[in-house]
């Protein structure tokens, strides 16, 4: 096991792993909110991701297809705003900007993707390009 997963936040990405493109900075200020996690599963007709978004409004959050079959998903979580008078205990809720790219394999259908957000749980859906078996014919041997 590697140090280097738990030092970044205790991400389990695999940096040889040519599906993950995750755009992270430790030193930008996205680094606080960039943990987000994000669930990847394929299933025989779509490559469906799920992403844990408490708190964001579906407005707050943009899921975009760029040319090369790449999904990228980013949002921003926005600082509670501080009264004069408030005296703050403990913040640990994390607040800033997110952005995780994710690049599909080759039958995905990008034009197809769907996107939707229920109880702070983004789902994304890739349908995937039905692959034919080839047509065989039976050819007839005379003679």
């Amino acid at each position: 096991m590697s140090i280097i997963p738990s030092f970044f936040g205790g991400r389990r990405s695999n940096v040889f792993d040519p599906f993950s493109l995750d755009v992270w900075d430790p030193f930008s200020e996205t680094a606080a909110f960039a943990n987000t996690r994000i669930d990847w599963k394929e299933t025989p007709e779509a490559h469906v991701f799920k992403a844990d978004l408490p708190g964001l409004k579906k407005e707050e959050v943009k899921v975009e297809v760029e040319e090369g079959k790449v999904l990228q998903i980013s949002g921003e979580r926005n600082k509670e705003k501080e009264e004069k008078n408030d005296k703050w205990h403990r913040v640990e809720r994390s607040s800033g900007k997110f952005l995780r790219r994710f690049r599909l394999p080759e039958n995905a259908k990008m034009e197809e993707v769907k996107a939707g957000m229920e109880n702070g749980v983004l789902t994304v859906t890739v349908p995937k390009v039905e692959i034919k078996k080839p047509e065989i014919k039976s050819i007839d041997i005379s003679g």
